[in-house]
């Protein structure tokens, strides 16, 4: 499996770009503020061909580049139905105005063809199976996506704002729930195995392994012990 992903815009919001290898179709997840040029410029050095934009939540740092992106290339864009409407109203997602400038000029809406993802479908697209998992808490429409590991691959865990190395994702916007990501994180995370590679909606990469014995909210979650209070990192 081949994934190329670069951080983007005022909140250095990861994107991804997920493919069976180079120069075959891939899928793009979160191209967020000001993500365009990155997605094209990845497609262009690796001759690949988009075919699904897959967003792990609607917040705008993770979403505003999802109508040029998906009209650019024709390609569908799949959200959870709780979250659809931050595409278009992104400002009632967070609770407060943007602010153009340091925003910029921006494009919100939804792309042509928008398709909604349901808890424990598997997506077949690219040559890749994605299993979505609905995991609230930090929007009400928050997923991840997972893919199974092979023989030299271990599996990989888009966990969007869900979990991040040490941290998870902020609870205080609109649709935030501190109990439901705290139930997200037992249901959707404990589970998988340690080798689980887990890549993050903003910051570097880690594992299953490592934040299983080290990260204060996961460790809460498995009844480890007690958890700091909330996070406010990100969007």
């Amino acid at each position: 499996m081949f994934i190329a992903g670069f951080p983007a815009g005022a909140w250095g919001t990861n994107c991804y770009l997920v493919a069976p290898g180079p120069g075959e179709e891939c899928v793009i997840v979160d191209p967020g503020h000001q993500a365009a040029a990155g997605v094209e410029e990845l497609v262009r050095e690796h001759r690949l061909k988009p075919v699904a934009v897959l967003l792990t939540h609607g917040h705008i740092d993770h979403v505003a580049s999802v109508v040029p992106v998906c009209g650019a290339k024709g390609v569908p864009a799949w959200i959870h139905p709780e979250d659809r409407y931050m595409m278009s109203d992104p400002e009632r997602a967070l609770g407060r105005s943007l602010g153009t400038q340091l925003m910029g000029e921006l494009t919100v809406g939804e792309p042509d063809d928008v398709r909604e993802l349901t808890d424990g479908s598997v997506l077949e697209l690219a040559g890749l199976s994605l299993t979505v998992d609905h995991a609230p808490g930090h929007t009400g429409g928050s997923v991840t996506f997972r893919t199974p590991g092979a023989e030299d691959l271990p599996p990989v865990l888009f966990s969007g704002d869900l979990l991040f190395a040490g941290s998870i994702g902020r609870t205080d916007l609109p649709g935030g729930d501190g109990e439901a990501i705290m139930r997200s994180l037992a249901r959707v995370c404990l589970p998988l195995d340690d080798a689980t590679v887990v890549l993050s909606g903003h910051g570097g990469q880690t594992t299953i392994g490592r934040e299983r014995a080290t990260n204060p909210y996961l460790r809460q979650a498995a009844g480890a012990d007690g958890a700091p209070a909330f996070p406010r990192r990100g969007m």
